[in-house]
């Protein structure tokens, strides 16, 4: 639903036509063709009750019949001849009859002056009538090309009103107004973020009971920005507001108020303030708010004159509300770093509520309301899929479902089974399978012994997170996959638990050199990211052994070109090959550290090699099993020997 706009008449005429034509069903295409296949309709009839079905023949034949007597009497009508000749018929027993035969024909264009004469010479009644001035063919034919460039002038210019009426329109607001009855969304409908919810309950009340705040000279905050990852909530958190405070809620995005037109974001900017004081109390909720509240003047170049010309009208209209106006501007972005001083500033957004990712609990919840409509089989366990989920967002987890929900129907399911979820898993953060490749057994059984290796090293690293799976299915960009799952959320990485994570991203290389004598590109991606975490360990969080207590790392993620020039490096080219070596030696530790738990549990990984190669894909609990077999037996002959 638009915002409502205020009538135009404007070029209706065609509107009216137009609607007049649907009710009956009709098109101004079908018109023309009907119009068209009634004028040759009338001219046919036209033509034939003229000529009433009358034989025409040629004139030469007609003087024929003339000289030779059967002739008595024509009709001349212009240059039109009618009239009746004798002919002989032959009859069945021999004898011949005479008989009238009706005819007419045509006077030549270059005329005969000697017709009159022969008609004459040969006793021929002539009747004269005068020349029909009037027939509907002749009408049609006339008029025809005129009704033709009439209509198509008139469609020309209905068509050249509605643009000159959209031109007008081009500074209204494009917020869309949701229905209350038919999209009402209430803080039920969203799980987990019991912070942002808290916060935003003063904001229901304000709009309930403004009065109750007024007595007290308190005053709500006039802007609420709601800032978080994407997928996280904020637009149903801020439509959940006006639907628990059943206020008017109008949305729209940055994006909408940008226009080749100069001046047209800040008209669209009145224009929505306009329509949401008509409506107050209401709420405003503008979406991606960092598309037009970049900081003005950033970077080379100065900055985009139209986006700027929109935050200031932004900013003069939040600043125009009277005490009165029961209106509260909500926003959503996930770049609040980048937003203008002025809007962060007590008496706009002076608020600032944060949605994050949601909580293993919180993810519990949402897959809980996702999956109402959703037929689940037993086996599926929520909490269970909750932690296996870490750093998804709402959207996320409702696009699993959804997922596994299209590979159960696929399937010819009536119900959605565990391991639906688990593939649309696979699917959504590895990738497709890509089972066209033709590896060969000797490749297959390189990236088992890389993946093995990993999942040995996490095996027997005391601060590592236990193993979710391990698989050799090629999916998206990855030929295989150790999966670890954390049993519990983690918000702080001591150095043990990073160390023990360096490891395990070492094991890869580590088992090929130990099965194969040579490394591979396989261990591209956990060079890199290995790499990326031991230089963040050394200027971020001080975890060296030389750079303790003190961060290098600075501000790396730029915004803007000017800013991104103007940048320096915060240390010396002789710390930065400190860093460099540093950085060597913790990853030359961590391999280290790979290669003896590898070389000392050598046949727990060849077992789980053996067994990938036949299965392609095994369970977390099953490794464990596999890689530990030697242990459990010897736990096994204990207890034995302690029972004899």
């Amino acid at each position: 639903m638009q915002i409502p706009e205020k009538k135009n008449t404007d070029g209706k005429g065609g509107e009216r036509l137009q609607n007049a034509l649907r009710q009956v069903g009709c098109s101004f295409s079908t018109l023309f063709w009907l119009i068209a296949s009634i004028a040759f309709a009338i001219w046919v009839l036209d033509d034939l009750s003229s000529s009433r079905n009358v034989p025409s023949i040629s004139y030469s034949e007609f003087r024929q019949q003339v000289q030779a007597g059967n002739v008595t009497n024509v009709t001349v009508q212009g240059e039109k001849i009618t009239g009746a000749f004798e002919q002989s018929v032959k009859q069945a027993d021999g004898d011949q009859t005479k008989t009238l035969k009706e005819f007419t024909t045509v006077i030549p264009s270059f005329g005969d002056d000697s017709l009159l004469k022969l008609l004459e010479a040969h006793d021929v009644t002539v009747e004269t009538l005068p020349e029909q001035s009037f027939t509907w063919s002749n009408t049609l034919i006339s008029f025809l090309p005129f009704l033709l460039l009439a209509g198509i002038a008139y469609l020309f210019l209905s068509r050249m009103s509605g643009q000159r009426n959209n031109i007008m329109a081009v500074g209204k607001s494009r917020a869309r107004l949701y229905d209350r009855e038919q999209e009402h969304v209430t803080f039920e409908d969203v799980a987990g973020t019991r912070g942002a919810k808290a916060e935003l309950v003063e904001v229901v009340e304000f709009l309930r009971t403004p009065a109750r705040f007024e007595k007290l000279g308190g005053k709500i905050p006039k802007g609420v920005l709601l800032i978080g990852p994407p997928g996280t909530g904020k637009t149903l958190l801020a439509r959940a507001a006006a639907g628990e405070a059943n206020v008017p809620f109008f949305s729209i995005t940055g994006s909408d108020f940008m226009e080749m037109f100069v001046g047209v974001g800040a008209s669209r900017v009145r224009n929505m303030f306009e329509e949401a004081k008509k409506a107050s109390p209401a709420i405003i909720f503008i979406d991606e708010l960092d598309s037009i509240g970049r900081r003005r003047g950033a970077g080379l170049g100065g900055g985009h004159d139209e986006r700027e010309q929109t935050l200031n009208q932004l900013l003069s209209e939040m600043d125009g509300f009277e005490p009165n106006v029961d209106v509260i501007i909500m926003a959503a972005t996930n770049r609040p770093d980048i937003l203008d001083p002025a809007l962060l500033r007590p008496g706009r957004f002076d608020r600032r509520i944060t949605v994050d990712l949601p909580s293993m609990k919180d993810r519990e919840e949402i897959l809980k309301i996702h999956s109402r409509n959703k037929p689940l089989d037993r086996d599926v366990d929520l909490e269970q899929l909750a932690r296996g989920t870490p750093g998804f967002s709402g959207a996320d987890l409702e696009n699993l479902l959804n997922e596994a929900a299209l590979l159960a129907a696929r399937k010819n399911k009536n119900v959605i089974q565990a391991g639906d979820i688990e593939d649309a898993r696979d699917k959504i953060v590895l990738g497709l399978e890509r089972g066209n490749l033709g590896l060969s057994r000797e490749e297959y059984r390189l990236l088992a012994y890389h993946e093995g290796g990993h999942a040995v090293v996490a095996t027997y690293a005391s601060h590592a997170d236990p193993i979710h799976k391990v698989t050799i299915v090629p999916r998206g960009g990855a030929m295989g996959v150790t999966q670890q799952l954390p049993e519990n959320e983690k918000y702080i990485y001591s150095r043990e638990y990073i160390l023990d994570l360096l490891a395990v991203m070492m094991g890869g290389r580590v088992a090929e050199e130990l099965a194969f004598g040579t490394s591979t590109s396989g261990a591209e991606n956990d060079l890199k990211q290995a790499t990326r975490l031991t230089r963040k360990m050394i200027l971020d969080w001080g975890m060296s052994e030389n750079f303790k207590q003190v961060a290098y790392g600075g501000q790396r993620e730029e915004i803007f070109l000017g800013e991104e020039i103007v940048h320096h490096r915060e240390y010396s080219e002789t710390t930065a090959y400190e860093i460099d070596e540093e950085t060597r030696k913790i990853l030359s530790e961590a391999y280290k550290r790979a290669e003896d738990i590898l070389s000392e549990h050598r046949d727990g990984l060849d077992r789980l090699v053996e067994v990938l190669l036949e299965d392609e894909e095994v369970g977390g609990e099953r490794v464990l099993e596999i890689i530990r077999a030697d242990q459990i037996k010897e736990i096994h002959q204990v207890v034995y020997q302690q029972l004899l």
